[in-house]
């Protein structure tokens, strides 16, 4: 066994369902046996990243972060999850590509699809003009263009969207009891 291990970055807008699937596929691969690291997107910022604002330039520099600390991890073996909006389309793929066996994984819903799931109502008040700087709503969303795995939230289920994710780090899918 390699004593490499990987990036999977999953990127998309806000209740989209990247921390969702970043968790279960945890848990999944900590359960094989794996060494695994989940750098979420709000701890990273509340934690690494304490201070910035949400410019582009603060954005990437946050992206920039997150994929320094990934990069340090996989070298050592750990499979890396990062759930993190990462915007910016340059900046995303410059670190990705740079990222030891770095993928990304684009979990894409659409703008309505995913103001219904939010719980705390932010998508309502980003929407009112109440906060500013809204990734897809007052801030763009620079979609992959060519990503390694696209993902529809919208249109499959979680269970089938982790059916991929496990084929593409090699975990077996789950055999449907009484099928």
């Amino acid at each position: 066994m390699s004593t490499q291990g990987q990036v999977l970055w999953f990127t998309g807008l806000s209740g989209a369902g990247k921390s969702t699937l970043v968790y279960a596929l945890a848990k999944e691969l900590e359960a094989a046996g794996r060494s695994v690291e989940v750098l979420d997107g709000d701890a990273v910022r509340e934690n690494l990243s304490k201070g910035l604002s949400f410019t582009k330039e603060d954005r990437d520099t946050n992206v920039k972060r997150i994929g320094f600390v990934a990069g340090l991890l996989a070298k050592h073996g750990v499979t890396v999850l990062v759930s993190a909006i990462s915007p910016y389309r340059d900046t995303r793929t410059e670190v990705v590509k740079g990222l030891p066996n770095g993928k990304e994984i684009f979990v894409d819903a659409p703008l309505d699809v995913v103001a219904s799931r939010d719980v705390k109502g932010l998508y309502k008040r980003a929407l009112a003009g109440e906060i500013p700087h809204f990734t897809g709503v007052s801030d763009p969303y620079e979609a992959p263009e060519n990503p390694d795995i696209h993902l529809r939230t919208d249109l499959n289920s979680i269970e089938d969207c982790l059916n991929v994710l496990r084929k593409s780090v090699g975990l077996r899918v789950r055999e449907l009891v009484g099928a």
